[in-house]
């Protein structure tokens, strides 16, 4: 049965989270926000946390906390800010646990140990130029040659595409299966940045998480081990989607997170802005506006809370995990919407943090499973 009282260790995490991130990156947020600016500092102080291999075993240099604390984590630094979340979604969610669940032990002993201490730091890519939802539709190729294989293609959208050091990325591997679209001929590599031909550069055209890095990567004839090979040759596709029920938990708890952020700004807000000689929260409209936020979330976190459950116990989570993840980032769109409502033309501006959540909102909605396609 779900228990939903927090256990002290899961107390302990949420406390010791929201403590750093308030005090270490709250005050320099709107800052870094407003220059575009990745501070790549946090990583060893995620890592002093146990934050980098948070739900990793022990056993390979993690703290070995349960899906639930990756979950109160997750919307700890959402809190704060999405570009925090994101680092867990790609490093923790999309490649640490991937090759928890799928690497060889050398593989784990190499790649999966140094980052769960943090001190490499890893990503997740699977979205092209032209391939984003159809994952069948990437264009990057794999071509045995001996004792390796040669990787060509371009990747796009990757978070911390210009800070990470290793790479969990896919590509055909069977070029007649790519001309049938059939996914069974797309594998998965790990990729490090130092291999020859490998390249990255920062996308600064975008308008949200600007405090976090963004961008793309290259890999022009990018000779890999044979050894870093994950999985067996066909099973790419299983281990992306696999990978993405991990990264969309994330995401759907940092979404809650967001929202919880929303309602708290807006509360203070309301009670310090007056209009007609009141202040704005006693009236009706900005109440409902405020329930509305507190209804979301307590709905978002019951969400996430029991696809962490199922994870915990080792039961399928897909449909709870997209439904979870598909839920709360709309509620925190419709959150993010209504508390730059709430705080009229001072909402426009960045002289407070709700302009910041509401650009940084969309993108949940689109990464990771666009809403959409949570309804098809």
């Amino acid at each position: 049965m779900l228990n939903f009282e927090l256990t002290d260790e899961q107390r302990l995490l949420e406390q010791s989270v929201r403590e750093w991130a308030g005090r270490e990156v709250g005050p320099r947020i709107r800052e870094l926000d407003r220059t575009h600016t990745f501070d790549r500092g946090v990583f060893p102080q995620m890592a002093g946390l146990g934050l980098m291999g948070i739900s990793v075993p022990e056993q390979y240099g993690g703290a070995g906390m349960d899906y639930i604390c990756l979950g109160l984590a997750s919307e700890e630094l959402e809190y704060v800010d999405t570009s925090l979340r994101v680092i867990m979604s790609v490093h923790v969610g999309l490649n640490c646990l991937t090759l928890l669940a799928w690497g060889t032990e050398d593989q784990k002993q190499r790649y999966l140990v140094p980052q769960a201490q943090g001190q490499k730091v890893a990503t997740y890519g699977l979205t092209e130029p032209a391939a984003g939802s159809d994952a069948r539709g990437i264009q990057s190729i794999a071509v045995k040659q001996g004792d390796r294989y040669v990787l060509t293609g371009e990747k796009m959208w990757i978070s911390m595409a210009d800070v990470a050091d290793n790479f969990l990325t896919f590509a055909w591997s069977d070029l007649e299966k790519k001309k049938q679209r059939d996914p069974s001929g797309i594998s998965a590599f790990i990729v490090e940045r130092t291999f020859k031909g490998f390249s990255s550069a920062t996308l600064t055209q975008k308008w949200g998480i600007l405090a976090g890095n963004t961008g793309s990567f290259k890999m022009e004839e990018v000779e890999v081990p044979a050894e870093n090979l994950v999985g067996r040759e066909g099973e790419g596709f299983k281990i992306a989607m696999f990978a993405l029920d991990q990264g969309r938990y994330t995401v759907a708890a940092g979404a809650t997170g967001l929202i919880r952020a929303c309602r708290d700004a807006s509360v203070k807000y309301a009670k310090e802005r007056k209009a007609f000689g009141v202040e704005i929260g006693s009236q009706q409209l900005v109440k409902e506006m405020i329930a509305h936020m507190e209804s979301d979330y307590q709905a978002s976190r019951l969400l996430w809370m029991r696809s962490g459950w199922l994870k915990n116990v080792g039961r399928r989570n897909t449909k709870e995990t997209g439904l979870a993840k598909w839920f709360s980032t709309v509620a925190s769109e419709r959150a993010a919407g209504d508390a730059v409502q709430i705080h009229g033309a001072n909402g426009y501006s960045d002289e407070y943090p709700v302009g910041r959540f509401y650009r940084n909102c969309k993108g949940a909605v689109i990464y990771e499973g666009t809403r959409e396609k949570f309804t098809s």
